[in-house]
């Protein structure tokens, strides 16, 4: 992978437009699954790295904000670059896990965290609605719908309501990963509509690749869909390229075909998107994505050249 740079360990200005708060830290979810402690001392630690500008929300489920806040509330009182944002995962009643959202804020009005997005699973459009009938003004949903048939109506739902979607991109098994075109189709109706989304699940490196699922000796291998693919897809698709050229582009697993500089991102030297359009892709297409890493991905970024 080529990147061109202007100065000494700086990343080109296309990888800092493209990758600027994209990934939220779940290291509480698998496969990685570590402990709350370890995760907020980790989240710590990342917001005081070289490469904090990457980091996004820590990722928690609702029943567990108590337990944050026993466990962070020292650490993000001493932490200097600013108040922790929080993406709280939906637990199965919404109305319980929107009224401990709001308890959260209340609460904590003075600590230095805030709950401002809300993760939740929504297979129909009045879950959509009756959800958003209870959402405080305060808190960001992202509702995770389902990529199959009734894909259409639940993008559709969102649109006209001006809301933003999830998808589910792996897990620990290989029947977890929805198949290229599954989320092609997702990511071009989404785009269609003006509908953000963000992603979740197995994006633990930056091309697509073929390796463990998880970090068990034993571990399942599969396929892996890569975060700089799905993001540049996601690019492509917001410009209207065709079909076959998005699969390929969420297929390429060739680091020589991605080639970063100051002024945008080169794809197979006849592509182009600039760091205007990746700006748009991420403001108005892929907000972030979810892992249960964040070394993982900066640690394969640097082998790459492009930190």
């Amino acid at each position: 992978m080529n990147a061109v740079r202007t100065e000494t360990n700086c990343p080109p200005a296309s990888i800092r437009a493209l990758l600027t708060r994209v990934i939220d830290y779940a290291g509480l979810f698998p496969p990685s699954q570590v402990t709350m402690a370890e995760a907020v001392i980790n989240y710590a630690t990342y917001r005081n790295s070289n490469h904090e500008w990457m980091l996004g929300r820590f990722v928690v489920p609702a029943a567990r904000l108590s337990e944050f806040i026993e466990i962070a509330e020292e650490p993000a009182r001493r932490d200097k670059a600013g108040k922790w944002h929080l993406a709280v995962i939906a637990g199965e009643d919404i109305y319980e896990t929107i009224s401990a959202v709001k308890e959260f804020n209340r609460r904590f009005s003075e600590f230095t965290a805030v709950a401002d997005v809300i993760e939740v699973r929504a297979n129909t459009v009045s879950k959509i609605e009756n959800t958003l009938a209870a959402m405080p003004d305060s808190v960001i949903p992202y509702f995770e719908i389902s990529i199959g048939e009734d894909l259409p109506d639940l993008v559709s739902a969102l649109a006209l309501r001006g809301q933003r979607a999830k998808i589910r991109t792996g897990g620990i098994t290989p029947e977890a990963f929805p198949g290229s075109r599954q989320i092609i189709r997702f990511v071009r109706t989404c785009m269609a509509a003006n509908v953000p989304f963000k992603a979740t699940a197995g994006l633990h490196h930056p091309l697509r690749c073929y390796k463990p699922l998880t970090y068990a000796e034993d571990a399942p291998c599969g396929t892996m869909h890569g975060f700089l693919n799905m993001l540049l897809m996601t690019g492509f698709a917001r410009e209207s390229y065709r079909v076959s050229l998005l699969e390929q582009v969420l297929e390429d697993e060739f680091e020589e075909a991605f080639e970063f500089n100051d002024f945008g991102v080169n794809w197979r030297g006849e592509h182009f998107l600039t760091n205007a359009q990746l700006g748009w892709l991420r403001e108005k297409g892929m907000h972030s994505f979810g892992s249960c890493s964040f070394d993982e991905p900066v640690e394969d970024l640097r082998n790459l050249g492009l930190l």
